[in-house]
């Protein structure tokens, strides 16, 4: 599984980072981004799709690897 957020739409209220800060970190702007490539680790999906879930922007985006 893999999560990106899409910059465009992220308004920097940082859910996602205060849900999951082990997969999402946020720039100097306040503006959240995915940890490293955005591969979520074994164990850590639910917290990746509740952070998707909560997102008021649907800024993130879960890939589920094939």
């Amino acid at each position: 599984m893999r999560i990106s957020v899409d910059s465009d739409k992220c308004q920097g209220h940082n859910r996602c980072y205060a849900l999951a800060p082990e997969l999402f970190d946020v720039d100097d702007l306040g503006y959240a981004k995915e940890v490293g490539d955005g591969t979520v680790p074994p164990g850590q999906e639910g917290q990746a799709r509740l952070a998707a879930a909560n997102c008021p922007e649907l800024a993130i985006t879960i890939t589920e690897d094939a």
